[in-house]
């Protein structure tokens, strides 16, 4: 065996031999006291790190919003619930002649053949607020209010019209209402489909929106079918004469009142209306200081019907018979006749909508308002008759295009007839 085979194993012992021994920093104690030391020490770790709160891995909790950003877009009384609603629309028309007033269509002005105009407006744009609440267990309570802009004004300034302004109070168990303020009058209560703000008034459709206090109340007439009864005291607006609204001048208010039937007949889950409505009521012209006057009454008789054919065809219109109906858009605007007395008319229209999609529905119908000609003077309206067709597509859910045609024919006690053609169309934004 060689030196170096003999060192090399000596070297190595002394090595091992060195580091086992314990140096003056490891004088501590021995190995196994050292690994008891150390279990302690991570035993005091665990236990405090157990005892802070464990961390979360979601995400931060954001900080209030300012009182700028959490303010709600409307504020009401507490328990009180509001719906903001509306359209923004624009109206277009294309007149052969010119139809009065213009903005809608009412009837042909004397002599206007060939008289052609156009019309543009947004006066039609509306804006209403549906209020409901605080309700009790018997009652619900609910309340409407509604502007358009055929208040007046200008052209490019048009004032605000209120078209509903009333509060509804509702027993469900009874099914019992009241209605007081300015809604729709009970007389003919139903709407032709037409693309005109006009709704065919002064050419067979008749009823307008008065302040009232209204009382309803319903009945079951089966499975599916119910009765309704409704009777109103209305305001009665008549003329400035000479200075005196002739209608606040009356003794009484005027007296609205409606009976329905609903139910299905010829479609099961579609159901029609059959109603029978009216009104009565009185106007005063003071002919001078000392009260003497003339006392004129105004009243209606109308039978309405609304009538689905089938799951995408409705049949709709109405008849009425009547006297001094220029307030509610009868007797084509005319009250008193040739010789004082009321101006008796008599009209309606009828109509038919069907729906060729979800989106697209065309409608066609016609519509006849026929004051007595013994009651006029001349140069006065003798009648008024009006047929239209239209579509009326939604584009999406908040945009709406109509097209429609129509034809005007309005009768004059000795003068020629006024004949006009319209085309119109509509564009609405509804919110």
């Amino acid at each position: 065996m060689t030196l170096k085979h003999t060192l090399t194993p000596l070297l190595l012992a002394a090595i091992l031999f060195m580091s086992a021994a314990p140096s003056p920093a490891r004088a501590e104690g021995s190995l196994e006291e050292r690994i008891v030391r150390l279990e302690g020490e991570l035993a005091e770790l665990k236990a405090l790190l157990q005892a802070r709160p464990a961390a979360t891995t979601t995400s931060p909790v954001p900080s209030p919003a300012s009182p700028q950003t959490a303010k709600p877009a409307v504020t009401a009384a507490p328990g009180v619930n509001v719906r903001l609603y509306g359209f923004a629309r624009f109206d277009g028309s294309y007149d052969t002649g010119r139809l009065t007033p213009g903005n809608i269509a009412l009837y042909a002005a004397p002599g206007s053949d060939g008289d052609a105009e156009w019309n543009l407006t947004g006066n039609a744009t509306r804006i209403g607020m549906d209020l409901s609440g605080p309700d009790t267990e018997a009652m619900k309570l609910s309340a409407k209010i509604e502007f358009d802009f055929f208040g007046g004004g200008t052209e490019n300034a048009a004032n605000p019209r209120l078209r509903h302004g009333y509060l509804k109070a509702y027993w469900p168990k009874s099914d019992l209402s009241i209605i007081a303020g300015q809604t729709w009058d009970l007389n003919s209560s139903l709407i032709p489909f037409v693309d005109d703000a006009g709704l065919m008034w002064d050419a067979g459709n008749i009823g307008g929106r008065h302040p009232q206090v209204r009382f309803t109340k319903g009945f079951k007439a089966g499975d599916k079918e119910r009765v309704e009864v409704a009777v109103a005291a209305a305001r009665t607006i008549g003329e400035l004469y000479p200075t005196t609204d002739t209608g606040k001048d009356a003794d009484i208010p005027t007296f609205q009142g409606r009976v329905a039937w609903t139910g299905p007949v010829l479609v099961a889950d579609k159901p029609a209306t059959i109603a029978a409505s009216g009104h009565y009521g009185q106007e005063q012209w003071d002919l001078d200081a000392s009260n003497t006057h003339i006392t004129a009454d105004t009243w209606s008789a109308c039978l309405e019907l609304s009538m689905p054919l089938s799951q995408k065809l409705l049949f709709a219109g109405e008849c009425f018979t009547g006297s001094n109906l220029e307030n509610y858009w009868g007797g084509i605007g005319q009250s008193l006749g040739s010789t004082g007395n009321e101006t008796r008319a008599q009209g309606g229209w009828a109509a038919l909508r069907y729906s060729l999609s979800p989106s697209t529905a065309v409608a066609l119908g016609a519509g006849v308002d026929d004051p007595e000609n013994s009651d006029l003077t001349a140069g006065s309206r003798s009648f008024n008759r009006t047929i239209f067709a239209n579509v009326i597509e939604s584009i999406t859910p908040n945009f709406i295009l109509g097209l429609q045609l129509s034809q005007w024919k309005t009768g004059y006690i000795g003068s020629s007839d006024s004949d006009v053609w319209r085309t119109q169309t509509s564009l609405t934004y509804t919110f």
